[in-house]
């Protein structure tokens, strides 16, 4: 059993990281569950409303519309990302030359702001001088206008944010792979197993635990976009691509109903956690951990 003296000790070092947890991460928490019951504009006192801001959010279509428009841009990013940077994984997992170079070259984007991203962004998607529309000629196709389509503009920012955080997935998945013991793809081989084989036996079960992390982040990081819309877009075209941290921003910060944007960042909240325990649950039956 620890000593007085260990546990002091042991408190003096944790209690960085425990004023940082208190001060900027539980207070402002709870300090938001009390404004989420308010009405409150900043430069009066909060006026107690008890659920009403909650009830407004039921009828409030622009809300449910930037949900929805969250749930698509979920549903495009999420497995796309996962996908793609298992896929990456594998293939800078090799021993061949400039695989450092590679690594890091996926992983600029990483690193990058949005206001950087959204600027080569534009040399690509632009309707008029954009590659994507020249590529596109190549095949006789009309060019698209591509941010400023409301079909459009969701799956171009998926396709953005992919590009942008999927080196951060490819490290993850690296690191997994090179746990893998080798002999399992040795003896798979000397048993005739062929590259696909191995990969969905052994690589896909292996990186298992690793997958999981990756959607739960990837799902989490999802439902609290905003960046990108913001530098991108700005929600439009009319509205297609205002997703709820956007809509939340707006209600909070541009049209300073701090009550009502506390009572969105809570629903948020619940519907973050929601989808993380789900993911808990189900990881049981398809995870293994070696």
């Amino acid at each position: 059993m620890a000593s007085l003296r260990d546990r002091l000790w042991a408190t003096l070092f944790a209690s960085p990281y425990l004023a940082h947890l208190i001060l900027l991460t539980a207070w402002p928490v709870l300090a938001l569950a009390y404004l989420s019951f308010t009405d409150y504009d900043t430069v009066s006192d909060p006026k107690w409303v008890g659920l009403a801001n909650y009830t407004r959010l039921l009828g409030d279509e622009a809300f449910w519309s930037s949900l929805g428009n969250t749930g698509v841009f979920a549903l495009l990013y999420v497995p796309a990302q996962t996908v793609l940077a298992l896929v990456l994984a594998v293939a800078l997992n090799q021993k061949i030359r400039f695989i450092p170079l590679l690594r890091g070259a996926y992983f600029v984007p990483v690193v990058s702001s949005w206001v950087v991203i959204a600027y080569v962004a534009d040399s690509v998607f632009n309707p008029r001088t954009g590659s994507a529309n020249t590529v596109l000629g190549w095949f006789g196709i009309d060019p698209q206008a591509w941010l400023n389509s409301p079909a459009l503009v969701i799956p171009t920012l998926a396709a953005v944010a992919v590009w942008k955080g999927v080196g951060y997935m490819m490290v993850l998945f690296l690191a997994a792979l090179q746990a893998i013991p080798q002999e399992r793809y040795e003896a798979a081989m000397v048993d005739g197993g062929n590259a696909w084989h191995r990969f969905r036996h052994i690589t896909v079960p292996g990186v298992s635990g690793t997958t999981f992390l990756v959607l739960v982040l990837s799902t989490i990081t999802t439902l609290q976009a905003f960046e990108q819309v913001y530098v991108m877009t700005d929600g439009g075209p009319s509205g297609a691509s205002e997703l709820t941290v956007l809509y939340m921003y707006r209600q909070g910060f541009q049209f300073f109903q701090l009550g009502y944007a506390a009572a969105i960042a809570w629903v948020l909240f619940a519907i973050i956690l929601l989808f993380t325990l789900v993911q808990m649950w189900l990881q049981r039956r398809w995870v293994h951990y070696a």
